[in-house]
């Protein structure tokens, strides 16, 4: 009998200090998506900032300096302790402006800078995807180069449509250069157009840099839009997406900073759950 006890009980003690390894290892790496609270920051930067730090929280992704400059930003990102650790910009700047997307970037203190869509018009298209490759790659060399930056594409659900044996996504991630090009996955926006979010972390492994972190609604079916309804966000681990082994995936792969985005209206009281969800993973 204790031959059976004592393995049953190694393999208990083994899968809960797992569990608990992945929140101890998200304690230096997990921040928020300054979108997830855009209504306050259109209102009060300095007050947000002050909530944000409430939570808890000392490391941001900025993807809107919300009037602005990067110096003022910074400034109150330090009067606070918070750093900035990536800098979503739109493609148009970041293809016609790199220098100007570079140097606010340098300033607001980030190391990445993030695109999170490819402009196009109806249905996704091998032609526009050969372009956004061009882009990436020529503003991925300037930015590492010139400003020691790293630039990564952040997925939006389009460019998991079929593509000869395999995706769009795929053919981007084998048409840019791993040296100037790389990724932040956005969990919701690989598994709303059907895609595993945790196979495709295993896939591309080190290329995928950094993560938004976020939960799609029990019953919402998925397309390749792109697109949904913002309260189809839930707390994280409410949802549809199997979060443990997206994280596990993550750990393995290497991503560096995790950050959580919710665009829904309820980020009062999601924001907290599903940090506090993964705190205890």
């Amino acid at each position: 009998m204790k031959k059976l006890i004592l393995p049953a009980m190694l393999a208990f003690v083994t899968t809960m200090t797992a569990a608990q390894s992945i929140g101890k290892y998200l304690e230096t790496r997990l921040g928020v998506v300054s979108y997830t609270h855009r209504r306050s920051f259109q209102k009060d930067v300095a007050a947000t900032l002050d909530t944000i730090k409430a939570l808890g929280f000392t490391n941001i992704e900025i993807s809107n300096l919300f009037g602005k400059t990067a110096a003022e930003f910074r400034k109150l990102l330090d009067e606070r302790g918070i750093r900035c650790t990536s800098f979503g910009v739109g493609y148009p700047d970041l293809v016609n402006k790199t220098d100007e997307v570079g140097n606010n970037a340098k300033t607001l203190g980030a190391s990445f800078v993030r695109v999170a869509w490819i402009p196009h018009e109806g249905s996704f298209t091998i032609e526009t995807a050969k372009q956004a490759v061009a882009d990436f790659n020529a503003a991925g060399k300037t930015l590492k180069e010139k400003y020691g930056l790293s630039f990564c594409y952040h997925n939006h659900g389009y460019e998991f449509q079929p593509y000869e044996k395999g995706t769009y996504f795929d053919f981007i991630a084998a048409n840019t250069n791993p040296a100037y090009v790389n990724f932040e996955i956005d969990i919701l926006w690989a598994f709303f157009p059907g895609a595993d979010p945790a196979a495709l972390i295993r896939k591309h492994g080190n290329r995928m840099k950094l993560m938004h972190v976020k939960d799609l609604r029990k019953g919402v079916k998925g397309d390749f839009s792109g697109k949904t309804d913002g309260n189809n966000d839930v707390a994280v681990g409410t949802g549809q997406i199997d979060i443990p082994a997206v994280m596990k995936a993550a750990k393995k792969a290497g991503v560096i900073y995790y950050y959580i985005e919710d665009e829904s209206d309820h980020v009062g009281v999601q924001v907290p759950q599903s940090l506090a969800y993964l705190k205890k993973l």
